[in-house]
């Protein structure tokens, strides 16, 4: 009996070790934060992850990387080639997160762990413009449409077709094929189905498809974490639930929407025009003067665009001139001698800026140091100076280009000009100017780096370009 109650007395005790071994165990956060680092799959393309002028930029890689600082730990992007490829990282266990505007279906949950969703995507139906407008479902009896193979919109057409709409019928694109757009604006298909977001960047590459109608349900986007992950998944949605509360969500929305830029149809039609004709006999100019300037070249190019149009013999009513529209105080002040001359021009160009991003704070971060140079490019230092004043006088950060673009109108209000030091402004033309600039922007760094090595090497690895910009190399 003694040694029966000594077998049990053993056993017990291996068992409280085990259980006690286990509570010891580092749990998922811990051990992500004994390795530093938290590890994203994403995908290059503009709603979610891509090198830009001032580095990383997409509303994807804004999110996670918020998330990493909340936890404390360095973030790791690790582009995937397409979302079956992230799909494959996930399920191997090589990625913490895949983060890539996904919507959770059966094949996502499969291989990982949905978060809650984050956020909410209309989903458009597109037509070329000019032709009859389609307004509902049923106008797509009969008709061609295309979506992207193992896309979200795919799937969100079988549900359609499940649920009454019988008669759909559709074209799946497979990656390596035209963008569905380009199906659409060819003319090789009546419709595509596309999110909100996504098209706020492709439009200006495709001025000739507009929207015909939204469809009612929005499109749900969630992360998908390891499916070991429990602790990072509550984690996730805490950080999701308080970024929504705080405002942080909306302001990622509208910094992605300020990103798309707001063009109009003709505007749009002649940038892409523009790019196919005008910019690669000027690219190797930016980019030379961009370099010598520490500058990103696409950046000097969208100025260039929004001054001229990259019109070399442009002139303007108060004798600017040239591409970056020197004046001639400018010109001389920035040793060009002939303002008729695209290379000179856009080195004075580019030096002017360069002056101005080093007039701007240095506590000031990147981007909003780019947006207010470029409204004193546009107004001059000293009246973005009296708007920053004014902006700190009203409660807002004068640091902030979303406070600072706020206030910069009300320079050309007599109740508020006459208070600044330098007076009156035309304070409405710089917010329109960054506004124009960062759409431009928005394309032009899809479009590559220049072939040359005076620019810094990609941080990461070189952008895939996604079928509806790879006609554009």
């Amino acid at each position: 009996m003694t040694r029966r109650l000594t077998r049990l007395g053993v056993a017990a005790l291996l068992a409280g070790l085990a259980l006690a071994a286990c509570n010891d165990a580092p749990d998922g956060l811990a051990q992500l934060r004994a390795r530093g680092q938290l590890r994203v799959a994403t995908v290059n393309e503009p709603t979610s992850y891509y090198l830009g002028a001032h580095g990383p930029q997409g509303f994807e890689y804004r999110l996670a990387q918020a998330f990493a600082d909340s936890l404390g730990i360095q973030m790791v992007i690790i582009p995937a080639h397409d979302r079956s490829s992230l799909r494959d990282m996930l399920a191997e266990g090589r990625v913490d997160i895949g983060a890539a505007q996904l919507t959770a279906d059966d094949s996502w949950k499969r291989v990982g762990l949905a978060t809650a969703n984050y956020r909410e995507i209309p989903q458009l139906v597109v037509q070329r413009r000019g032709l009859p407008p389609t307004r509902n479902i049923t106008g797509l009896n009969g008709a061609r449409v295309v979506a992207r193979e193992g896309s979200p919109q795919l799937q969100l057409l079988r549900e359609l077709r499940g649920s009454g709409a019988a008669y759909l019928t559709w074209t799946e694109l497979p990656r390596e094929q035209a963008d569905p757009l380009d199906w659409v604006n060819t003319a090789d298909a009546d419709y595509a189905i596309i999110d909100a977001s996504e098209f706020a960047f492709a439009r200006h590459l495709y001025p000739d498809v507009s929207v015909a109608f939204t469809l009612p349900d929005p499109r749900p986007v969630q992360w998908l974490v390891r499916r070991s992950a429990l602790e990072l998944r509550d984690a996730a949605n805490r950080f999701f639930s308080k970024a929504q509360a705080s405002g942080f969500l909306q302001r990622l929305a509208h910094d992605a929407d300020a990103e798309a830029g707001d063009f109009e149809y003709q505007e749009a039609r002649r940038f892409q025009d523009d790019i196919a004709a005008r910019l690669p006999v000027l690219r190797e100019v930016f980019a030379q003067a961009a370099a010598s300037q520490s500058l990103d070249w696409r950046l000097l190019a969208a100025v260039g665009y929004q001054e001229s149009h990259w019109d070399d013999h442009a002139v303007s009513g108060d004798g600017a001139a040239g591409i970056m529209m020197l004046t001639a105080s400018t010109g001389r002040a920035m040793g060009v001698a002939d303002r008729s001359n695209s290379a000179q021009n856009i080195g004075g160009g580019a030096a002017y800026l360069a002056q101005m991003l080093q007039t701007i704070p240095a506590r000031i971060a990147e981007p909003d140091r780019t947006w207010l140079a470029l409204a004193a490019y546009n107004v001059g230092f000293g009246h973005l100076e009296d708007a920053r004043i004014l902006a700190q006088t009203q409660g807002k950060n004068p640091d902030s280009w979303a406070d600072v673009s706020q206030v910069l109108p009300w320079l050309a209000q007599e109740r508020w000009y006459t208070q600044a030091r330098r007076g009156y402004a035309r304070g409405w033309e710089p917010v329109r100017f960054v506004e124009q600039v960062r759409g431009y922007l928005a394309v032009l760094e899809w479009y590559g780096d220049a072939p040359h090595t005076g620019l810094a090497p990609a941080p990461v690895a070189a952008p895939l370009l996604p079928a509806w910009l790879e006609k554009l190399r």
